[in-house]
């Protein structure tokens, strides 16, 4: 049995979902949405899947998708893909992999930044990478050039960036984007560039992706997913955007992975990514009313809210709240005494973790956020 897999734990986002349905608490921690979906695209996918739609498709993806997703990124962001340059995954996650494995070669070093997704590092070791790390620090969760050059040696050959970011709901600045880029050209790497959050922008301000920077279009793996953009995170529909001597790689990667995602689902998506501008700016504008309630609901009894321009995520500083416990000990006991689930950092992180941040999920329905912030209100109470 391979020792990467064995001595891994059971996520604690898993544990504390899990929590919450045993306990009927409510679930403001694992990030998915609880409000629906553009009905349109759902009816799109039943169509389809009585149809012609239900034996393999192209390895690479539906024609009409990979068209559809370079066509979105010209009209949104201002960037150039061939629809040769596009390949279908199974979800984000799968496109990560598929890219770690094709990318990394066996003892190189693989720059990642904390906190970051849980799945980061496991699929950097399992593609033989070494992971090393940049720590962002709270409030502020800054990205510096400084930083970004002590962690580099001369085996760096790849950088994993989330941007948006998850969990701190940051939307990193031109000036922190142009530091990664110049170093990244400087120094010859490739940068796999997580941006499933590109229109989950409640700050209101526009996605600006990696690849649109000087010398970076050559050297970015751009990974999109449908599962955020239409709220559908069930659907596992993702894709990579890359020039062909990095997507090539990644495409030979992903047929033995899972190979292709299902025909009905694609066209769907190719259909909900010709929706025009009002589609994203009500989604958006959703988003930032529904993170504004979090938010203010949260000052209101008591708590310091770090601030959120991108994703559906809010982090709440539990030692400026006045709360003394980590943040494992105030969810443990928040989902088991008050009702409520959240999601502590620590798990965000591999060394030198930040343990006195949580992070809580706005992609919920008004009544979620309300009756959530009642109980974390009790909560509070728990360690007054």
């Amino acid at each position: 049995m391979n020792p990467l897999f064995r001595d891994i734990p059971t996520s604690v986002f898993e544990r504390m979902s899990l929590a919450a349905r045993e306990l009927g608490a409510v679930n403001l921690g694992q990030g998915f949405p609880d409000f629906g979906w553009p009905e349109d695209v759902v009816a799109k996918a039943a169509e389809l899947l009585t149809g012609a739609a239900s034996q393999y498709p192209p390895m690479r993806g539906l024609p009409e998708l990979r068209a559809a997703v370079a066509d979105h990124y010209s009209q949104h962001q201002g960037i150039a893909y061939a629809p040769d340059e596009i390949t279908v995954t199974s979800g984000a996650t799968e496109a990560l992999a598929s890219a770690l494995l094709a990318l990394i070669e066996p003892g190189d070093e693989v720059l990642l930044f904390q906190p970051l997704y849980d799945a980061y590092v496991p699929m950097v070791r399992r593609g033989g990478g070494v992971p090393r790390y940049v720590a962002l620090r709270p409030p502020e969760w800054r990205i510096t050039r400084e930083a970004i050059e002590a962690a580099l040696t001369p085996r760096t050959r790849l950088v994993v960036f989330n941007n948006p970011h998850n969990p701190t709901g940051r939307a990193f600045s031109q000036d922190e984007l142009t530091a990664l880029a110049e170093v990244c050209v400087a120094r010859d790497l490739i940068v796999l560039s997580d941006e499933v959050w590109e229109h989950v922008m409640p700050g209101g301000a526009a996605h600006l992706p990696l690849a649109s920077l000087p010398g970076m279009s050559d050297r970015t793996v751009k990974v999109g997913s449908a599962g955020k953009i239409f709220s559908l995170t069930g659907w596992k529909v993702g894709w990579i955007a890359a020039p062909a001597a990095l997507g090539d790689p990644i495409t030979k990667a992903h047929q033995f992975v899972t190979f292709t995602t299902p025909p009905n689902l694609q066209a769907a998506v190719a259909y909900g990514l010709g929706k025009d501008e009002a589609y994203y700016r009500d989604m958006r504008a959703a988003f930032a009313v529904a993170r504004d309630r979090l938010a203010d609901g949260l000052a209101d009894a008591g708590y310091v809210v770090l601030p959120g321009e991108g994703s559906y995520f809010l982090c709440v500083d539990l030692t400026a709240s006045g709360i003394a416990a980590d943040d494992l000990t105030f969810c443990e006991r928040a989902v088991r005494e008050a009702g409520i689930a959240a999601i502590p950092l620590t798990a965000f992180f591999e060394e030198t973790p930040v343990t006195n941040v949580i992070r809580l999920c706005f992609a919920k329905k008004q009544e979620t956020i309300d009756e959530g912030l009642k109980r974390l209100a009790a909560a509070r109470s728990l360690f007054a």
